[in-house]
């Protein structure tokens, strides 16, 4: 597993950490490498404040907080600790935070447990961070980019027997809330950082946070060096940060039958789905697997890794008198094995077998089977696959079964069937959808740039005949039935929405472009001073739209639009000058 490459080694040798980190690159995968001691090779914890930026906003580009939950007799589950002390939770995030933050009680988890969840805003917060940060989120792929109106929660669980306590054990959560959705990076700083404070306590958390500010921003593309409490994560290349997503398809579902066709076929098409299982760790785990087996495509509606009866949207999840909505639980109480029961797909996770042991294959089961969270594992669902099953898939992860196979390779195999699958399925999208784009001699710099053509489903199935996905996937079946499903799915609208505010600021660059080929000051010796001055207040809006929405324009076109607008206002009477030299930026 790519990101799972944890070691440490000396300065000046070429111990584990050096392999791992040489291993990585020479792949082009990320790699998170925890390394004892020792500085950065560079100073990039110093580079924010070389940018001026203020104390916690380093913290902020990462976290939003780190919350301490504890398990009080007369008040139950409470946060007791958010650091950074200024940080702002609404009553019902922190009510959220205090419930997803432990094991359901059956789960039976003891020592320690990780696992993490995903809760939405409270309405009206304020939603930034700040510019610089969007920049930088600007630049990764879109199923990578933090999330605007939820939090992710990150957990270390412990939960040990204490004799001097009067409840007999001591429980206690870590949780690092964030709106970035890098699960394996986080952990593994949980890892480094949440044994250590149940020893020392507060003042340790405090000095762990301080390291974190004096992190980078989080760059596409760029090696960071990340010091955590004497030791230094090496982060390997940022652009990749995908797999920290998560690595492992469906790591708990053991059954291969389950990696099927179907689930991803489930997911795309952001059919309400419900896994439940035994614990957090496994319903967080298979949840984020399913969300990420469509990578590179963003799955577009809500999921939670781990779902609890007292969410704030329970009711709304759970009522009867609606159709589920698309969204994907993981839930572990016994509860919702009576209150999801009319869901119209539900996986049944089992408990975890034996090392080496060959599972049985499950078969996919008929909804009144579900009787309890006792049922066998298994997909419970009437869904009938649009695609054939892929026998050779499922043939050769059997054989890695029987020969013992590491899990991760296993999981290499896995990754790479459903990139695979689904840019098979995109790629005659991307086809047909760059074809609306105006073609660029049709851009003029005196007037509005062209609209994008409409998105036509018919047209674009009569494409598939010859462009279709059968020219990359051996699958056989009704891809059209599929394509049709999924032109009505929240996957194609979010997909879509995104390609086209893509497409449409690409058009804005290339008519900011055109415009800057033009002889503006020829132009305005040949129209009124009226018309001149409405020329410079619009070049000055098209300046501000392409900084503010990071047209992809060439590095030199700002610039040039500058000097054309400078050159214009000088030609203009002194008294007119020095208005529009005040009006907005030049």
């Amino acid at each position: 597993m790519a990101l799972r490459g944890l070691a440490a080694s000396g300065p000046g040798s070429r111990g584990p950490l050096d392999e791992a980190v040489a291993a990585a690159e020479e792949r082009g995968a990320p790699a998170v490498v925890v390394a004892a001691g020792g500085a950065p090779e560079d100073d990039d914890e110093d580079e924010g404040r070389g940018r001026g930026l203020l104390r916690w906003d380093g913290f902020s580009a990462w976290l939003h907080c780190v919350c301490v939950v504890g398990f009080d007799l007369e008040l139950g589950q409470a946060v007791e600790v958010i650091y950074p002390q200024h940080s702002k939770l609404t009553d019902k995030e922190k009510t959220n935070i205090c419930y997803l933050s432990f094991p359901d009680s059956n789960s039976g988890c003891l020592g320690d447990t990780q696992f993490c969840f995903r809760f939405r805003q409270s309405s009206g917060r304020r939603v930034s961070l700040h510019c610089l940060l969007d920049h930088y989120d600007k630049d990764l792929p879109v199923y990578l980019k933090k999330d605007p109106a939820y939090f992710y929660g990150y957990v270390y669980f412990r939960q040990v027997r204490d004799k001097s306590l009067k409840r007999g054990y001591f429980q206690k959560s870590l949780v690092l809330i964030s709106k970035l959705p890098y699960i394996h990076f986080f952990h593994t700083v949980l890892k480094q950082i949440a044994p250590e404070y149940f020893e020392k306590s507060e003042p340790y958390l405090e000095a762990a946070c301080n390291d974190v500010d004096r992190w980078p921003a989080p760059v596409p593309g760029k090696t960071l060096h990340l010091p955590i409490m004497g030791v230094v994560m090496k982060v390997i290349p940022f652009i990749s940060f995908a797999d920290t997503h998560i690595s492992v398809i469906l790591p708990t579902v053991h059954e291969v039958d389950l990696f099927s066709q179907m689930l991803w076929e489930l997911v795309l098409l952001g059919e309400p789905l419900v896994v439940m299982a035994p614990s957090p760790s496994e319903s967080s785990e298979t949840v984020l697997a399913l969300v990420n087996c469509i990578s590179p495509l963003k799955y577009f509606s809500d999921f939670r890794p781990y779902f609890t009866i007292h969410d704030s949207e329970f009711k709304e999840y759970t009522t009867r008198t609606q159709a589920p909505p698309s969204v994907i639980l993981g839930v572990t109480n016994p509860f919702f094995a009576k209150t999801l029961q009319h869901w119209p797909h539900i996986i049944r996770i089992g408990d975890l077998k034996p090392a080496g042991e060959i599972p049985k294959q499950v078969k996919v089961k008929k909804l009144k089977n579900l009787k309890t969270l006792d049922s066998k594992p298994g997909v419970y669902t009437s869904y009938k696959p649009y695609l054939n099953r892929d026998e050779e898939i499922i043939k050769q992860l059997q054989k890695g079964v029987q020969q013992k196979r590491p899990s991760e390779a296993q999981s290499v195999i896995l990754r790479r069937y459903f990139l695979e699958l689904t840019q098979s399925f995109i790629i005659p999208l991307e086809r047909y959808v760059a074809s609306l784009m105006p073609l660029q001699k049709s851009i003029s710099p005196w007037k509005s740039p062209p609209q994008l053509r409409q998105f036509l489903p018919e047209e674009f199935m009569k494409t598939l005949e010859k462009t279709g996905p059968q020219l990359t996937s051996r699958i056989k079946g009704d891809w059209i039935g599929l394509y049709r499903h999924f032109l009505k799915s929240p996957n194609f609208d979010g997909w879509f929405k995104t390609r086209r505010k893509e497409m449409t600021q690409k058009l804005e660059a290339l008519h900011l472009e055109a415009l800057c080929e033009e002889d503006l000051l020829l132009w305005t010796q040949k129209h009124t001073e009226v018309e001149t001055v409405d020329l410079v207040l619009k070049l000055k809006n098209k300046l501000l739209q392409a900084d503010r929405e990071r047209l992809p324009v060439k590095p030199d076109t700002m610039e040039k639009l500058r000097t054309h607008i400078d050159a214009i206002i000088l030609a203009l009477p002194e008294d007119l000058q020095g208005i529009l030299l005040k009006t907005g930026m030049t």
